[in-house]
């Protein structure tokens, strides 16, 4: 697990970002992340209360799709006591070489953590150029977030198991592999553990059943025992024909002791966007996770914001825990 915190992650050298002159192996490829500074931080910040939260809270897991509008992003998830976020952008071109993280927990006095899943050498597909705001990347971080209304504690980051898919790519490598970061996050009722992650896109259910069953087995191994919340973009149904219901990470999930939750079964979580303008087909993509908690029915709120646009190509889903078994 990555423990180590810093108020800002440092900016990639020039010889961080020589990802091309590597040998194309998974071997190069990790050591190579291992002298990465940012790879082996997480960015802790913001400005909460060092209060316990009330239950109910309120909580959201949503992937921002890059979050190419922090403020209007915070805002449609005011309610909302903690935050699961995913692809998250942090100084890249495209979203206007923002720490979207960060901006979206001062609109919302929260505390963050920030784990960065990929460093990025290019500013994104051909749709992505039409937002760029410079010719290059500050940073190219892309990442997980997770905020709260509270004080986080003990922050930590977990690289899932992977295969490097996205370092292999020949137009445009990147250094990482999919990430989950989480803390923990005093309640009225006692201490609960919060997990935001991403599961890999561009694989089939094996890839991610094991993704998920590594993820519990190393909370298990950290935080025995505290009540357990993970929630994201967990792709269901990816290189699978879209069927969310032959994925063996539901499985893995309740043989631990979770229970998933959705929403409707019958309803997406994704939608046209300004950057995934012509997706093939509506998926079910987006979950919660919950051991040790009472939650209350899933809501999966449009991205839309009050004038039509869409935020995202993912909607979020919102649900208020209850209480702590």
């Amino acid at each position: 697990m990555i423990r180590t915190t810093t108020a800002m992650l440092p900016a990639p050298t020039p010889a961080d970002l020589a990802l091309r002159d590597l040998p194309r192996d998974g071997a190069a490829h990790d050591a190579h992340m291992a002298q990465v500074a940012a790879m082996t931080q997480i960015e802790t910040g913001g400005a909460a209360t060092d209060a316990p939260l009330p239950l109910p809270l309120t909580v959201g897991a949503w992937n921002l799709e890059r979050c190419l509008f922090p403020a209007a992003s915070a805002a449609h998830v005011a309610d909302c006591d903690l935050l699961l976020l995913s692809e998250m952008d942090n100084g890249m071109a495209r979203s206007g070489q923002r720490n979207t993280t960060a901006e979206i927990a001062g609109a919302q006095r929260m505390s963050y953590a920030y784990a960065v899943e990929f460093l990025e050498l290019g500013l994104g597909s051909p749709i992505e150029l039409q937002f760029c705001t410079d010719d290059h990347n500050a940073l190219g971080f892309h990442g997980n977030g997770l905020m709260a209304k509270s004080t986080l504690r003990d922050p930590f980051a977990l690289r899932l198991w992977g295969k490097r898919q996205w370092f292999f790519d020949a137009e445009q490598p990147r250094l990482g592999e999919r990430i989950a970061v989480g803390a923990t996050v005093e309640t009225e009722a006692g201490p609960l553990l919060a997990v935001s992650t991403h599961l890999e896109s561009a694989c089939g259910p094996a890839h991610r059943e094991r993704q998920v069953a590594g993820l519990i087995a190393a909370i298990d191994a950290e935080f025995p025992g505290l009540p357990v919340l993970i929630g994201g973009d967990l792709n269901t149904g990816n290189h699978n024909g879209g069927d969310w219901r032959a994925e063996g990470l539901f499985d893995v999930a309740r043989a631990a002791g979770f229970h998933v939750h959705g929403g409707p079964e019958d309803q997406p979580t994704t939608r046209p966007s300004l950057i995934t303008r012509w997706p093939e087909r509506a998926m079910k993509l987006d979950w919660f996770l919950a051991r040790g908690l009472q939650l209350a029915e899933v809501e999966i709120r449009s991205s839309l914001d009050p004038e039509g646009r869409p935020l995202s190509d993912h909607d979020a889903i919102v649900t208020r825990i209850l209480a702590l078994d």
